[in-house]
């Protein structure tokens, strides 16, 4: 009886150790286990994987009826046993030009992962975003986004590329920034 308790406890913490990321197709990975839930499309970052910065898309929405602001320092990708903060978008838009051309070609990618998960069910307001595109109608200053019931958050995330390849993995965390316990992490796949 005690070696089946021990065994049990082993493989809860291996299932809390491990975020609980599904992999739905086309570049994109959600984990709906967390009291915010995650979504990553990594279809442009595959695509441009040699560019100086590069662009994930994500999607948040709260688990339950919370409200829940995430900050743009809230959210930090891991990569290699390193944590990366996102850059300014200051600092975007002085190294980077591509972010128009990512837009663009984000549009004409498929969507059918993102349809696949939970947040079929949310709302998003479009004028939100950590990186607003020069010219694009934004009220966001590019700080923080909120989420509360069904209403989402989807933006843009850009990190300086530390040299990623083929197959490599990573993790994406975001949380609230006023109680950093309610996050949500996804794990992405370069393919």
């Amino acid at each position: 009886m005690k070696i089946a308790g021990i065994g049990a406890l082993i493989g809860l913490l291996f299932v809390f150790a491990f975020p609980q990321t599904n992999d739905l197709g086309q570049n994109t990975f959600a984990n709906e286990q967390g009291p915010i839930i995650l979504v990553v499309d990594a279809g442009l970052a595959d695509l441009k994987l040699d560019s100086p910065y590069v662009m994930f898309v994500a999607y948040m929405g709260a688990k339950k009826e919370q409200n829940m602001t995430i900050s743009r320092d809230d959210v930090v990708m891991v990569y290699n046993g390193q944590e990366y903060k996102m850059p300014s978008i200051k600092e975007l838009r002085k190294n980077y030009k591509g972010q128009n051309s990512d837009r663009d070609i984000y549009r004409h990618l498929g969507k059918e992962g993102v349809i696949a998960s939970a947040m079929r069910f949310y709302q998003f307001r479009n004028q939100y975003d950590f990186f607003p595109v020069l010219g694009q109608r934004s009220t966001l200053p590019g700080q923080d986004g909120s989420i509360s019931g069904y209403i989402g958050f989807k933006t843009r995330l850009y990190f300086k590329n530390p040299g990623f390849k083929k197959g490599d993995k990573l993790l994406i965390k975001v949380r609230d920034m006023k109680a950093p316990d309610l996050s949500g992490e996804v794990e992405v796949t370069l393919k």
